[in-house]
């Protein structure tokens, strides 16, 4: 990648190289990229003269669209500091989220600015609005305002950009949402280490499901074709009109949720479907499970592998693996493996701990093979979350000349081979007198029963002596039974990992993240089986 100073000069380097090559296909819409690259500008321009000055914080609530693209970097292209928050994570964690970062600017839809008014989000930071659609009563800019400001208007140079390009917030799949801290130079990163990995070429048509990888993709010179659906409920995705999207366009990639396959890979393999054009399919965000990529393979051409990079928001790429390297692994190893280190990247296994650790020591390090929790240094890796010194304790540690480690928060070993293998979120383990039970393991034991969608594991009672709970969610039409119980009972009696797990609870629906409708909120299941235990309790 080049040396850049400011993000959106990957988008002046498409233009110059691309030129009329259409770059986003948004429905009956489209763009090319030497006019987005325009749009860009004169956005940015506009922008700028409403008062949006390098280093302001704009939160950014448009759905994805040609809109969202050229908004997000005409942003980055003024110096703004963006704040982007999945809108699925709930109207109460929104409002969390923006009285956190108490942006100055407030960029969106009218749905988005409705709630804003609604809700009272951001209500003591906000002094710049605009509008993407009908502006109602609560004034400020629409979109037209800013174009037409922007005419003639000079753009701020990429050397007066501020180091800080945004602030990414996580799902808040295992505690509140926190913003991590992004800079150009980690986004630019992040695009170098993609289009090495992957061999990214432009000229190629990609579908992505997920906005950030919408931009990187448009970034990297790809047609990005925009599908119709809900992006913060991927599960609930039409795979009829999404395989059609497809082989449409003839997309050479997709990007999509571990839910958003499991749901595409279901429907064809009951209508035959095929998918003969990608040459790629990356899914990240949770684990994707073998059988999902079993079903997903049968759609693809015989050499397109199903690849699942492994990161985080605050670390992200960090390792990957293909469908072909999964299947070849010796069977029963604890875990999922998540692949070899990404190129760039650099990966350690430290003694788990809940308590902070600021200063980098080969002490931390565990042997190869136990398990302990993953930990990432390299050049995506953020330095802070915003406005959370607590946080940003726990989760990082530095070394003798300021580099900065993450600790992912997850459980995993490394194997033989210098593979990562993921064992569970390291908040969700289950510290019993005896033992301790990491969640990944002891539930691909009970996942393998035919009947078994998938399980989780989670502790009811006082810390280090929980009693594990298996909390089971089986396949549609399938009804739990005494038997079923005994069965699953014994193929965890069987295990040395899981002889101890005796109480087996029914879920007809895991509660999931938003973000990617996969992560089990094991916090929520937890105080189910609270609930559940006490009141078997109290009956007897």
């Amino acid at each position: 990648m080049p040396d850049i100073r400011n993000i959106s000069e990957l988008m002046s380097l498409c233009a110059a190289a691309l030129g009329g090559r259409t770059a986003i296909i948004d429905g009956p819409r489209a763009i090319s990229f030497e006019g987005l690259e325009a749009e860009i500008s004169l956005l940015a321009g506009g922008l700028a003269k409403t008062g949006i000055t390098p280093g302001m914080r704009v939160a950014l609530l448009v759905t994805p669209s040609i809109e969202f693209v050229a908004l997000t970097f005409a942003l980055f292209r003024a110096g703004a500091v963006i704040v982007l928050i999945d809108p699925g994570i709930g109207a109460r964690n929104m409002r969390a989220c923006l009285e956190e970062a108490r942006p100055e600017a407030f960029v969106g839809i009218s749905r988005a600015h409705a709630a804003r008014l609604v809700l009272r989000w951001a209500r003591g930071s906000l002094r710049i609005l605009v509008t993407v659609g009908k502006r109602w009563f609560w004034g400020g800019y629409t979109l037209e305002d800013i174009r037409r400001l922007g005419a003639g208007t000079p753009v701020p140079a990429a050397e007066t950009t501020p180091e800080t390009a945004a602030i990414l917030f996580t799902s808040g799949s295992t505690g509140s949402p926190k913003g991590a801290v992004y800079t150009h130079s980690v986004f630019a990163a992040q695009a170098g280490m993609l289009k090495q990995h992957f061999k990214i070429e432009p000229g190629f048509n990609s579908v992505p499901t997920f906005p950030l990888f919408a931009l990187f993709d448009v970034a990297l010179g790809l047609t990005i074709v925009i599908p119709k659906m809900d992006f913060t409920r991927p599960a609930a995705v039409d795979p009829a009109m999404l395989s059609g999207l497809i082989n449409e366009h003839g997309a050479v990639q997709l990007f999509g949720s571990p839910a958003l396959l499991d749901t595409l890979s279901r429907y064809g393999e009951k209508k035959g479907t095929q998918l003969p054009s990608l040459r790629r399919v990356i899914s990240c965000g949770a684990p994707v499970s073998p059988a999902v990529i079993a079903r997903m393979k049968t759609m693809l051409p015989p050499d397109t592998q199903v690849y699942t990079p492994y990161g985080a928001t605050e670390a992200l790429p960090v390792s990957c693996i293909s469908g072909a390297e999964l299947a070849a692994l010796t069977p029963g190893q604890p875990g999922i493996c998540v692949g070899h280190t990404w190129e760039g990247m650099e990966t350690f296994i430290i003694k788990i701990s809940d308590e902070p650790v600021q200063r980098w020591s080969d002490d931390l390090l565990v042997k190869d093979g136990e398990i302990g929790e993953i930990t990432v240094k390299g050049p995506v890796v953020s330095r802070e979350y915003f406005g959370r010194p607590e946080s940003t304790a726990l989760a990082k540690i530095y070394g003798p000349a300021g580099e900065v480690y993450h600790r992912m928060g997850d459980t995993g070993w490394r194997d033989a081979g210098g593979r990562l293998w993921f064992c569970g979120r390291k908040s969700h383990r289950v510290v019993t007198a005896d033992a301790t039970l990491f969640t990944i393991p002891c539930e691909a034991v009970f996942n393998a029963h035919p009947k078994v969608r998938r399980s989780a594991l989670t502790g009811a009672g006082p810390a280090g002596n929980l009693t594990p709970v298996l909390f089971v969610e089986l396949e549609k039409g399938v009804s739990p039974d005494e038997v079923l119980t005994a069965e699953l009972r014994a193929l965890g009696a069987a295990d040395e990992r899981t002889k101890s797990i005796r109480t087996i609870l029914y879920h007809p629906g895991f509660p999931v993240d938003i973000r990617h409708n996969a992560k089990i909120s094991r916090e929520k299941l937890a105080l189910l089986a609270a609930e559940k235990i006490g009141a078997a309790g109290a009956r007897r």
